[in-house]
């Protein structure tokens, strides 16, 4: 009976002991990291949390590089870097390299479904003229409560010339029979953005196009202030024609229908990472495969950044509290990265 219940002492023993190394493990000692960013500030948030993940499994993670996508694809795919979190898929399939499957893949979900983009317009406006989609903005009414400058066209903040969504939206006015209707007003985003935000708080209209995760769905919120409508119906430019089916969305909050007719390819944001890095990192491929954020918090983050909380510091420093809000969620992410390795 001694016997056994030393044996049995001596087992516990073990497991407690086993059970703290795991918890105390650093599978990433030695390994030094090579990440990637991309060049959009939405996206920045995602990084160092990750970074902070791989740090505190022991790795050594290297400055994030800014890259342009298919630059990061072509870098990914021949092993130069180890992986980047800003993966929109599938707008992003057509970038990648011919040898991709065989050298890099995507793994994870930052953000399913999180790459949402379309236009909003003032609640109090979609309610007062009954709006529900672009061919509402045919109506004299309708231009005429949007009208800002005179000249007989509903003003919409759209894109600067040279981003991919202003070819979209110029084929979405085009397609519809809307460019005597609409006028898009194509100055820098964050100015326009900022010009409407002030208009909205006055007691203006608001009408303009954006995606997510982004500030903008942070200070006019969905629903409340603002309200997603529909294209009048799929017409996918070329580039679009083959994806088709995610050009609606089910469950967007704050849309006038469901599922909406959003016009634009809803992406997922995922992880993009090189193989061979993966096999060889049990407990960072684990962290990369388990590691996805709420869009509403990335978009909070994002409308701190707006708000001039911009510098590495400060993007570090909204990392750690998010951390510390969710650490049930994070210490799960850790263990289970730390058991991939053992």
């Amino acid at each position: 009976m001694k016997l056994m219940k030393l044996t049995l002492a001596l087992v516990c023993t073990v497991m407690i002991a086993s059970t703290a190394l795991a918890m105390d493990m650093k599978p990433g000692e030695g390994v030094t990291i090579k990440p990637a960013r991309a060049t959009w500030n939405t996206g920045f948030f995602q990084e160092t949390l990750i970074r902070k993940g791989m740090e505190e499994m022991g790795y050594t993670v290297k400055k994030a590089k800014d890259l342009a996508n298919p630059i990061f694809y072509n870098s990914v795919t021949l092993g130069d870097l180890d992986y980047w979190a800003n993966g929109w898929f599938p707008m992003h399939d057509a970038q990648l390299p011919k040898n991709f499957d065989e050298k890099a893949t995507k793994i994870g979900y930052v953000i399913k479904a999180g790459g949402l983009q379309g236009y909003l317009v003032s609640k109090k406006e979609v309610d007062k003229f009954g709006i529900k989609s672009l061919a509402d903005f045919a109506r004299p009414e309708v231009k005429a409560a949007f009208d800002s400058n005179g000249d007989g066209k509903a003003d919409l903040t759209a894109c600067p010339p040279g981003w991919a969504c202003e070819g979209v939206i110029d084929h979405h006015l085009k397609a519809y029979s809307l460019e005597d209707d609409i006028n898009p007003v194509k100055a820098a985003y964050e100015a326009g953005m900022a010009s409407a935000l002030g208009a909205f708080k006055a007691g203006e209209p608001a009408f303009f196009y954006t995606w997510t995760p982004n500030w903008t769905v942070y200070k006019f919120a969905p629903g409340k202030d603002v309200m997603w409508i529909n294209v009048p119906e799929i017409k996918p430019t070329e580039a679009q024609a083959g994806s088709v089916a995610r050009m609606s969305a089910s469950g967007v909050v704050g849309a006038v229908s469901d599922p909406m007719k959003a016009g634009f390819v809803v992406s997922d944001i995922r992880v993009v990472a090189n193989k061979k890095f993966l096999a060889a990192n049990p407990a960072a491929a684990k962290f990369l495969e388990v590691f996805t954020l709420p869009l509403a918090d990335v978009s909070q983050q994002n409308t701190r950044m707006n708000d001039g909380e911009k510098s590495a510091r400060d993007i570090g420093k909204h990392a750690d509290e998010w951390i510390a809000n969710n650490k049930a969620t994070w210490d799960g992410w850790i263990d289970a990265a730390r058991k991939a390795a053992q």
